[in-house]
């Protein structure tokens, strides 16, 4: 399946608008974070009052994401993302009038954490929509493997491209307008596109919850992902300080922005061929190759470079980004219960905040001691350890979806169950 094929299989799911809201509603993530930086930096002159307020932002949503999630799952999607768009909005505008009033930094601290904690979760919450839509659909068998493999690739790709285009909007609006115009757009989208994703048709309703294994959410199968995600996170970390570290270095402190760009559409293009690969070539095993290509990737970063040989360099490793996140997304899919499956991806996407967020701080400290290259090895260390993870831990009978219908999921999830299932239902599948 090509990557045109892919986008033609999702447009006949649900449609073009859905991908559009889905991907203006999520922007609003990076340019805040981005925004707050750049809007405190330049009002207060402190970098450190900077990175607490946009730390607070980040925290709030690793904390609150989930908790949305869940009532999402058991309520509805309408009415929550609804809510807490408007609401999110309303905060960011209530945060960006605090700081041109020069409030006191621990108000604008709350504010930020009350901000982040009602951020509405549009990239879990659209890959549990496309799910839904996929099961009640007429695909069975591999194709109905063939569309989930599409949908995760496809959002896979938003949220690439939401990170790499949101801080450009950030740059452009602030260029031209200023910082607080950065931050305030961040809040038109979330107000508007947030709402605009809530309202749409296939916002799926609620479901009683499940009692017992079914619905227990503490599975080792799901909660285990939450490193691999993790190490992602430090590894977008590591990336982003030590291409800035070594734009400034270099002279060319500009180009920072677009070379980190280069890595986000090298990723993009990568996740969508996802889609394209054989049935056969299970999740795991893509997850392991991935994780592995994050690790070995990284190494031609620590040669001398100028500032198009490193440019190359991370393109090159943008082929292996993509595969990651879109594989361990389709793991999530398989290990979480059906009726919490909106914060079973929060709650692992949390983690890939918390990551990124406790990277970027370590990855300043090694890059101040060591240069870029020492921002570039925790990137590295986010690679090993994932591999080393999904290779040592990580168990493709797991992440089984056996043939017959009537096999429990959490049969699918429980490391007891898999024999079982295999001699019970014949042979099974993966993606």
């Amino acid at each position: 399946m090509s990557p045109l094929e892919t986008l033609r299989r999702m447009n006949r799911i649900a449609g073009r608008p859905l991908l559009l809201a889905t991907f203006l509603a999520r922007l609003p993530v990076s340019m805040t974070l981005i925004g707050l930086l750049t809007l405190v930096t330049s009002t207060t002159g402190s970098v450190a009052a900077a990175g607490l307020v946009s730390g607070a932002f980040a925290l709030g949503e690793a904390v609150g994401g989930p908790v949305i999630a869940r009532f999402a799952d058991r309520h509805g999607q309408r009415v929550p993302v609804l809510v807490t768009a408007l609401l999110d909005a309303a905060l960011i505008v209530l945060l960006v009038a605090a700081i041109t009033a020069d409030a006191p930094l621990p108000t604008l601290v709350a504010l930020a954490a009350a901000g982040g904690l009602c951020m509405p979760q549009v990239g879990p919450m659209a890959r549990t929509r496309w799910v839904v839509l996929i099961r009640k659909g007429p695909d069975r068998g591999p194709e109905r493997e063939r569309s989930v493999s599409a949908a995760m690739s496809v959002e896979g790709v938003l949220d690439e491209a939401s990170f790499v285009l949101g801080p450009a909007l950030v740059g452009v609006l602030t260029l031209t307008l200023s910082p607080t115009a950065s931050v305030l757009g961040a809040a038109v989208l979330i107000g508007v596109f947030g709402t605009v994703f809530a309202l749409h048709p296939t916002a799926p309703p609620g479901s009683a919850p499940v009692r017992g294994a079914e619905g227990r959410i503490t599975r080792p199968a799901l909660l285990l992902l939450a490193v691999p995600m993790f190490c992602q996170g430090l590894f977008f970390g590591g990336m982003s300080t030590g291409v800035t570290a070594f734009a400034d270095n270099a002279g060319h402190g500009d180009l920072s922005g677009l070379m980190y760009a280069v890595m986000g559409s090298s990723s993009a293009v990568a996740g969508l061929m996802m889609a394209s690969l054989p049935v056969g070539f299970s999740l795991t095993a893509r997850t392991r190759v991935a994780a592995g290509g994050l690790a070995l990737l990284t190494l031609p970063l620590y040669l001398d470079h100028g500032p198009v040989s490193l440019a190359v360099a991370i393109l090159v490793l943008g082929i292996a980004i993509g595969p990651h996140l879109v594989s361990l997304f389709g793991l999530i899919e398989r290990a979480a219960p059906p009726s919490r499956l909106s914060q079973s991806m929060a709650i692992i996407l949390s983690s890939l905040i918390l990551g990124q967020s406790l990277g970027s701080m370590i990855s300043g400290a090694l890059a101040d001691a060591y240069g870029h290259q020492g921002a570039f090895a925790l990137a590295t260390a986010g690679g090993l350890v994932s591999f080393a993870v999904t290779t040592l831990v990580l168990r493709g009978r797991w992440y089984e979806r056996p043939d017959s219908p009537d096999v429990p999921a959490s049969a699918l999830t429980d490391p007891m169950a898999g024999a079982h299932v295999a001699k019970t239902t014949g042979a099974t599948r993966g993606i």
